[in-house]
């Protein structure tokens, strides 16, 4: 991002406006370095997937069967890790008095470099209940007891239909030739 808004302006050309990442509460890791260049630069970061693909719905629960066609083809709404955080999440919804659902949308769009949320409701009840909670705000309190389950910056087991670029799958792209490791 910050490569691409040099080149731009070297160049006297126009600078990207936007960034599309992925962003819920299990998946915060744009909050590193993402979110402040995007601010840095005055992007918009429109994010996708806040419900988490389904998972913060509360549709994929421990121990019970969910109705969610997709859980048994994508490993990340069955991963463990990911299921801990949202069990306990229910509990905090529910004492504020919100749904999962809710809860999920307004903590994407409480952050300062996020400009909006792309949801992608599957049918006409999906979307009534997430334009229900557009008007949802998390008080400080909420928002803290989310960051004591998932710190800030961090992301929770496997990621939403997560990429991996060669540099992460290839190891000859993430390692030197052996003859050359040495540090002498």
């Amino acid at each position: 991002m910050v490569e691409a808004q040099w080149v731009s302006e070297r160049r006297g050309l126009e600078r990207f406006r936007t960034e599309q990442p992925t962003y819920s509460i299990l998946n915060r890791g744009i909050e590193r370095e993402v979110l402040p260049v995007a601010e840095r630069y005055g992007m918009g970061t429109i994010v996708w997937s806040p419900l988490a693909q389904g998972l913060l719905t509360g549709r994929v629960r421990r121990g019970q069967q969910t109705d969610l066609r997709r859980a048994s083809v994508f490993s990340h709404l069955s991963d463990e890790r990911r299921i801990d955080a949202v069990e306990q999440f229910i509990p905090i919804a529910e004492e504020a008095g919100i749904t999962l659902t809710h809860m999920a949308m307004a903590f994407a769009i409480s952050h300062p470099g996020v400009t909006s949320a792309i949801a992608g409701p599957r049918t006409m009840g999906h979307l009534d209940d997430l334009l229900a909670g557009a008007e949802t705000v998390l008080d400080g309190e909420v928002l803290d007891r989310i960051d004591e389950v998932v710190p800030p910056g961090t992301d929770v087991g496997q990621l939403d239909m997560a990429y991996d670029p060669p540099a992460i799958e290839r190891a000859n792209l993430r390692r030197r030739p052996a003859g050359e490791r040495s540090a002498a």
